[in-house]
């Protein structure tokens, strides 16, 4: 069935054509990604699809009776209300009926209300609905749902109009880079919710790993035109490659950087195991499977870089807090050549702050950095450029030099570093003001790299880039012969370049891992997998027993009642069990906290306990 059709429609800016006469469709059930290179078109095809512009020419169809909801990069949300009203103001009947619901369990005495919104629940099956919605909070990190959407950060407010789209599950879901402000953990999450749920998805991602799990079509804008793949990034990779040869049989296969990126993709382990193995096992196997990587690697730019003495940078018991948020804490680590570092970990554990203090843009609390006279650092941070008024490209690349140095007397003009990263000799003469967001992020880069930096620290560098840039990107990091310190949620990017991890755990933990992302998530996914299994077959059992020992017989209206009111409070409970048992996970809890925060868990235990018995009571009931 087909949902939306985009039918002959053209664009232009001026003298500049963007587009002209493309068409495609979406139907049902279909996992779309939409990719273009910055500054082809992608937003204002985006923009159309969902009426916010209009084509020069031809045509938006969208069949009559489709739900559609677009997630954008600016979120649509009202100030002043909290997150549930936020929720519930949604054009969603499951959820009036559960506002209502709610309203009926203030007022318990009203029992004529609440036997109407019981019946309600009952008659759209909003039980299991309440429960997904609540699961879709508690993955996004959205658990105080009285929070008002004027307090929330920039990342929860794009993760709460995130959530609402997902719990009001429309036919058709416009998604631009659903991934970013969410860290790894959610990206996972959703990645695996959007693999196994069926719904019909249109999006615009740069997350590889998104593109090669979820997506089963890529649709590509190339030079104006429209080519379809009906397939993931893999076979993407491996058609485009085919298309470009068959189209121009002069092209030099080994200079193709799509075929290097497919031969890396089928290096990589098909699947990761969940079988119950030896963590210690793995570690030492990771760490050689680490080691070894690092010389795959061709090195062809022979950047000519300053030689780096014996000290690189030292760590000397650094430390650092914001109130209660411990950042560092007496952390050492001494640098060495060649190293390939990628830092991952939860939003808000101090990944960026880190960096800050590295280059010493913030102040230590305790401890000293201590920097090699031999050391010239790059730091590539998210704040991006701040270019002159009326300034073109090729001068903001001037400013910092003319060439960059190669080795044996060779060097690369600053032209030619830009022609590297995409912009060629008419683009250099652009203004500045009138780049896309990715190619500002380019050129940034290329500011960066022109200062011949022998350490190089990135701040989120694949941001906003797409993926023709990544791969430029990660060809010349791979060919960098300097120290590289990396932060990302790309997890594809830190596989390629990264071949060690600093692990942020949250209140000054940090794990030192010997391998890349995929080689942490195996490893963090290798525990024991049988006591899970045994844990499961106990409930299992216990649950069964109670059932055959307890009478039977049919519920009352207020043992019906209550019976509904103990499935609620029990996922209530288990919620809050959660977030307290994260906090204890993340090192969260203040030392002289820790004994009243141990007592609070265990008393949320007990209830859930002592509910469950009467759940199970009653249920037997209800079956008999």
């Amino acid at each position: 069935m087909n949902y939306l059709s985009v039918e002959n429609i053209s664009k232009s800016f001026g003298e500049k054509t963007l587009f002209e006469n493309i068409s495609f469709g979406i139907n049902k059930d279909q996992k779309i990604a939409f990719k273009a290179k910055n500054g082809s078109g992608k937003t204002t095809i985006m923009n159309i699809i969902n009426g916010f512009d209009e084509p020069d020419t031809g045509q938006v169809v969208l069949r009559k009776s489709i739900r559609m909801a677009f997630l954008s990069q600016d979120n649509k949300l009202q100030d002043e209300l909290t997150i549930e009203e936020s929720i519930f103001a949604s054009d969603n009947e499951s959820l009036k009926v559960i506002e209502a619901y709610e309203k009926a369990l203030e007022n318990p005495d009203d029992q004529e209300a609440y036997q109407k919104a019981f019946d309600g629940m009952d008659q759209h099956n909003a039980w299991d609905f309440e429960t997904q919605y609540k699961q879709i909070l508690f993955k996004l990190k959205l658990e105080d749902f009285k929070l008002k959407v004027k307090n929330l950060s920039g990342g929860q407010k794009k993760r709460l109009s995130l959530a609402i789209i997902l719990i009001n599950r429309p036919d058709l879901l416009i998604l631009d880079e659903p991934t970013n402000h969410l860290d790894l953990e959610m990206i996972e999450w959703l990645e695996s919710y959007f693999a196994k749920e069926n719904i019909t998805l249109f999006m615009v991602t740069h997350d590889r790993f998104f593109l090669e799990r979820v997506c089963n079509e890529i649709i590509e804008l190339d030079n104006g035109k429209i080519y379809q793949y009906k397939g993931n990034y893999s076979y993407y990779l491996e058609k485009k490659e085919e298309r470009i040869a068959s189209e121009n049989s002069s092209i030099d296969k080994a200079q193709n950087l799509f075929v290097k990126e497919l031969e890396w993709m089928r290096r990589q382990p098909k699947a990761r195991t969940t079988k119950s193995k030896s963590r210690q096992d793995d570690f030492y196997v990771i760490k050689e499977k680490a080691q070894s990587r690092r010389k795959e690697n061709v090195v062809e730019l022979e950047i000519n870089m300053e030689r780096m003495g014996s000290k690189i940078i030292e760590l000397h018991k650094i430390s650092k807090k914001f109130k209660d948020q411990v950042i560092l804490d007496n952390f050492d680590f001494d640098f060495q050549r060649g190293e390939r570092i990628g830092i991952i970990g939860k939003n808000g554990t101090g990944k960026s702050t880190f960096l800050n203090l590295l280059t010493g843009t913030l102040p230590l609390d305790s401890g000293k950095v201590v920097v090699g006279e031999t050391i010239k650092i790059g730091y590539y941070t998210q704040s991006g450029i701040n270019p002159k008024p009326a300034q073109r490209v090729i001068d903001v690349i001037k400013e910092y030099g003319e060439y960059i140095p190669l080795t044996k007397g060779k060097i690369i003009s600053a032209s030619q570093l830009l022609e590297r990263f995409l912009f060629d000799s008419k683009k250099q003469y652009d203004y500045v003001e009138k780049l896309s967001g990715g190619e500002l992020k380019r050129l940034y880069l290329c500011t960066v790299l022109i200062q011949n930096p022998n350490f190089l620290i990135l701040d989120e560098p694949t941001n906003d880039l797409d993926i023709v840039t990544l791969n430029v990107l990660e060809s010349f990091l791979l060919d960098f012969p300097g120290c590289l310190l990396v932060v990302s949620h790309d997890r594809y990017f830190m596989d390629k370049i990264v071949d060690h991890l600093f692990v942020f755990r949250g209140q000054g933990e940090i794990e030192n891992f010997p391998g890349n992302y995929s080689d942490f998530r195996a490893y963090e996914d290798s525990v024991d997998v049988a006591q899970k299994e045994i844990a499961s077959n106990l409930a299992t059992t216990a649950k069964n027993d109670w059932k055959q020992n307890n009478p039977t017989g049919n519920l009352t209206f207020n043992e019906q009642k209550e019976f509904q009111k103990i499935e609620r409070d029990i996922k209530d409970l288990e919620i809050e069990k959660a977030k307290i048992e994260q906090l204890f996970t993340d090192g969260k809890v203040e030392e002289n906290a820790i004994e009243k925060k141990a007592n609070e868990l265990k008393n949320i235990i007990n209830k859930i306990e002592s509910k469950e018995e009467r759940w199970f009571e009653l249920s037997s009931k209800m079956e008999g």
